[in-house]
């Protein structure tokens, strides 16, 4: 009885405590994301470092590109005036320069700024790389989820055999097979171009477009240009999204059958719950959480697939041009579009990196 109860002004300190706790995870946190966003500068780095001695390694690109077109004393020309005859790291170290100061250099096949090439090709990959995410969230978290739901079952295994045959597929091949059954044999939907000749047409009208064709069409507000620009996305987009699908579909699969075994499943299943309402309110919304994990590395992977659907398709994005200037051997532009798509592919896994530590718990920081 000697002890007495401790009085409120006795137990006053544990408010501060928990926010100080607060605090600190709130710094962890900030910390970071910090520290992921700075990983961005060594990789863009490493990646430039990369690119630039690789294009180097077949000599100077004027001589590259042009050397069978040009006479010896031109071509000697064109390299001094481009400053390819200086030593190599003095070249690598200009370029790093005008990095810096957003100078890519000019094309050499048809002389502007790389930079222009970028912003006016880089719109329609954007385009094809959203929509493609699009088929490819729908298609895997839908087959996903009915897989887990028929475990070991006929449907479960058609699914399966589904997400393999879509990864290990070349998308290029999948184009081929697309076109030939939906442009050629059924003649339903366009086999190449973003749009019609009608529509490249209306487009001209627009003060200020954006690139991305279907923004565009909203803006002019003609919803047959709008149709037009849907029925071409239609077929790279499903080529190009069923290449991530087949992933998307493993994983949902394989993680909504583990949340199914899990403690609190078990305590609503035997309170009666539905396995229907099982799967729609309790299991698979956990089993989202790896494929915005794995995100950033499907986004490096719709890029890549991207370069051989574009060349299927002629969908004129930076893919198409990638094709055409390696063609060309112009690895000026080259070294520009890989350059971006390395800084698009990093703030991408940055962004991944961040949603995931907010939403996974079992991210620690």
């Amino acid at each position: 009885m000697s002890q007495a109860t401790a009085s409120p002004a006795d137990r006053a300190p544990s408010k501060p405590t928990a926010n100080a706790h607060k605090n600190r995870l709130s710094a962890g946190f900030f910390r970071f994301i910090l520290g992921r966003f700075l990983l961005i500068i060594p990789t863009v780095f490493i990646l430039v470092t990369i690119v630039f001695f690789v294009m180097r390694a077949t000599g100077d690109p004027i001589s590259a590109a042009m050397g069978g077109r040009l006479t010896p004393e031109e071509l000697q020309r064109r390299i001094h005036e481009a400053g390819y005859d200086r030593p190599l790291l003095v070249q690598y170290f200009d370029y790093l320069g005008g990095l810096l100061h957003g100078d890519l250099g000019r094309t050499l096949t048809d002389n502007q700024p790389a930079v222009s090439v970028l912003t006016r090709y880089g719109a329609a990959t954007l385009e094809l790389a959203l929509l493609s995410l699009v088929v490819a969230l729908l298609v895997g978290i839908g087959f996903g989820r009915i897989a887990a739901r028929h475990r070991d079952r006929a449907q479960d295994a058609g699914i399966r055999l589904f997400a393999i045959l879509c990864y290990a597929t070349p998308v290029f091949f999948l184009g081929l097979v697309l076109k030939l059954v939906f442009s050629v044999g059924l003649g339903i939907l366009p086999s190449s171009g973003r749009s019609s000749l009608q529509s490249e047409m209306q487009f001209s009208r627009l003060v200020s477009p954006t690139g991305l064709y279907i923004v565009d069409a909203l803006q002019l507000g003609d919803m047959k240009v709008l149709g037009d620009v849907l029925r071409h996305a239609v077929l790279p987009a499903l080529a190009l999204g069923l290449l991530t699908a087949g992933v998307f579909i493993r994983l949902v699969r394989t993680n909504v059958i583990s949340t199914f075994n899990a403690g609190y499943i078990d305590a609503a299943r035997s309170r009666g719950v539905s396995e229907k309402r099982l799967m729609s309110k309790h299991a698979w919304r956990p089993a989202l959480i790896p494929i915005i994990t794995v995100m950033g590395m499907q986004i490096a992977l719709l890029l890549a697939g991207a370069v051989l659907t574009e060349t299927t398709f002629e969908w004129k994005g930076l893919g198409f041009m990638l094709s055409n200037y390696l063609k060309a051997r112009d690895f000026v532009a080259v070294q520009g579009i890989v350059i971006l798509i390395a800084i698009i592919v990093s703030v991408v896994n940055f962004i991944v990196d961040v949603i995931s530590a907010l939403i996974d718990p079992r991210v620690r920081y």
